[in-house]
Parts: C-alpha cells; sequence; structure tokens
C-alpha cells in the first residue's frame, strides 16, 4: 500500500465549459482510521454529467463541491485496513470516495459487492446508478407499452442505452439518436434498436420525423439543446417525458437567444396533455431491490448488453471528463484508478 495519497481538487469554478485548469492534482498522506472505520482504496471512479452541476455553486438538488475539496464520485473500493468488524480487509464495496486513491469510511452507504455476480464495474452503470435511472425513470414516468414509439437522446451512454434496451423489451418502437455513426450501428447491431439517427447529420429533423412515422409517445430526456427542439413536434397526446439531464445546456452562461417559446410549450403541454416530470434517481430509491432483480435478470439471460469507456490511471479523470461531457465517450465512463 502506498503512504501516500493522490487527490484531484476542485481548483476553480468553470465559465462555460470546464478545462484543465479547474482541476488540481495534489497529495497528501494516506488517512489513519479510528476505532469503527474503514480504509478504502479506490479502484474504480465513475465519471457521470451531473458532477458538471457540483463544479457549479448555482442552487441545485445537491450541495456543490467548494474549492479546494475533492471532486465528488461514485467509486468501487477495496478495504485495505478495517476497524469495523462488519467488513474485512479484501472486501469490495460500492463507495462515494470521489477522485482520489484513499478515503476514510465508518462502514454507512457501502454496499458489498460480489464478482462472482457481476464485474464489480457494472455496480457504477448497468447495475448502479445509471442503470437505475433509465429504471426507475422509464417505468416509472414512461410507462411503457406494447406497439409505442421511444426515443431516447444519448443512446449509446449508460443512462439511454438501457432505456432503449428496456423500451425494446416492453414492445416499443425503440428509436436512438447518437453521435457519429459507429455508435448509430453499435445501437442497432448491437443493442436492437428499431432505428438509429446521428445527430449531426444536417437533415437530423427531418430523419427523426421519418423514423416515428406515428409520432412518439415516449421521449427519455436527458440531452435538451437542439434534440428536444426536434422532438418536440413529434410529441403525440398524451406523450411522457421523463427529464433527468439536460447535458446540451450544462456549460450555459446565458440563456439562449431567439423568442421565447414557453408559451408554445405551455399550450402544447395543454392541448396534447403532456407529462413533463423531472426526476433524480434519489426519488425511487425504494425501488433498488426491484431494480437489481430484474436488470441483473435480463443481463444475465443476454437480454441487454452494456458498454464500459475505462480510462486508466486517476490523473487522467480530468481529461475524460471533460470529453464525456462532449460526448467523446462510447459507453459508461469510468477510469481504472487502482488495479
Amino acid at each position: 500500500m502506498s503512504d501516500v495519497n493522490r487527490r484531484i481538487v476542485l481548483a476553480s469554478r468553470p465559465e462555460g465549459e470546464p478545462t484543465p485548469g479547474n482541476f488540481r492534482l495534489e497529495t497528501a498522506p494516506v488517512p489513519s482510521i479510528g476505532p469503527g472505520q474503514v480504509l478504502l482504496r479506490t479502484r474504480w471512479l465513475s465519471l457521470d454529467p451531473y458532477m458538471r452541476g457540483r463544479m457549479s455553486a448555482a442552487k441545485s438538488y445537491a450541495t456543490p463541491v467548494e474549492v479546494g475539496d475533492v471532486m465528488e464520485g461514485g467509486t468501487v473500493s477495496e478495504v485495505v485496513a478495517s476497524e469495523n468488524p462488519d467488513f474485512s480487509i479484501g472486501a469490495l464495496v460500492l463507495s462515494h470516495s470521489g477522485w482520489q486513491d484513499y478515503a476514510v469510511s465508518d462502514g454507512k452507504g457501502l454496499r458489498r459487492l460480489d464478482p462472482d455476480v457481476a464485474p464489480v464495474s457494472t455496480a457504477l452503470g448497468i447495475l448502479g446508478m445509471p442503470g437505475m435511472t433509465a429504471y426507475t425513470g422509464l417505468l416509472n414516468i414512461g410507462q411503457p407499452k406494447p406497439g409505442e414509439t421511444l426515443v431516447v437522446a444519448a443512446a449509446a451512454g449508460p443512462v439511454g442505452s438501457l432505456v432503449g434496451q428496456i423500451a425494446r423489451l416492453k414492445g416499443c418502437h425503440t428509436v436512438g439518436i447518437a453521435g457519429g455513426p459507429e455508435k448509430c450501428r453499435y445501437l442497432r447491431e448491437d443493442l436492437g434498436f428499431d432505428a438509429t439517427i446521428d445527430h449531426r447529420a444536417p437533415d437530423f429533423a427531418a430523419q427523426l420525423e421519418r423514423a416515428c412515422p406515428q409520432g412518439i409517445d415516449i421521449y427519455f430526456e436527458n440531452v435538451g439543446g437542439a434534440v428536444w427542439d426536434a422532438v418536440f413536434p413529434l410529441l403525440n397526446e398524451f406523450a411522457r417525458v421523463p427529464v433527468c439531464g439536460l447535458v446540451a445546456q450544462y456549460n450555459a452562461t446565458s440563456l439562449p437567444e431567439g423568442p421565447d417559446r414557453t408559451p408554445q410549450l405551455m399550450r402544447a403541454i395543454l392541448t396534447k396533455r403532456l407529462t413533463l416530470r423531472g426526476f433524480i434517481v434519489r426519488d425511487f430509491a425504494t425501488q433498488r431491490d426491484e431494480f437489481v432483480r430484474d436488470v441483473g435478470a435480463w443481463l444475465r439471460a443476454g437480454q441487454i448488453r452494456y458498454k464500459e469507456d475505462v480510462t486508466e490511471g486517476l490523473e487522467r479523470a480530468p481529461e475524460a471528463f471533460i470529453g464525456m461531457l462532449k460526448g467523446h465517450n462510447f459507453g459508461k465512463t469510468l477510469v481504472r484508478v487502482s488495479s
């Protein structure tokens, strides 16, 4: 075990897109533990779009990371020292240690992982927060029914890819929106989407309309921006829109130019009887056992698949995070911190 703890801290708050200068790699002694505590060594670090919001001081549903503090994030960790009888040395746990090599925990909130059940990295992806976001948002708010049309943006990411696969299992016509021909091909050929569209295409809106001849019954929103503009006119009466993210807007420093389209939106909500509901995955925390049961069973049966985009080394986490926000990732973004 090293005697140095590398930590990536928030060096400054970004104005617009984050840059490498907003992060700082520091070293500190490995923390010691006391009674009831365990020392965790990070194996895997999850990088997720919500972290951009934590870099801002703007009021949100969670407390921002303070300048100088370790960037927050979900992790898979190994217990390397223990004064807690519930956790033995060598145990693998799901934790929230942030962007650093080592962290101390009192054991609360840790969840043991069994590598014989599934690769432990999946606890940060398809069997973790992104997977549960897809499962609970789609089933509770989207309420898919056989024969309906579902559209999901960022469809090659960890949330969107599972949304589309669950919708397919529920009998929906599934349309995935992604960036680039390779991602679109993966969605069709590997994950079974009925249609895929490259959002970079100059005729993107026309392609989307052709892919949805019966309109759109469910749009799983995690992007916003130009994709929403193309989806909005195609929403059917009683369409449902679960909203779990707005990645295209996270770096915005001002309101978009152009006319105020709020009256148009409100009229459509009224006349089409639309349901738009924002949610945070913890809203459905009581459904965790159902999520693990169902998605785990689909995964073991080969009915769903997943993809991971792995960066090697904690020092490269800022680079991977910035790239993810630009859509450079292909699958769940992970950093392998140690082996």
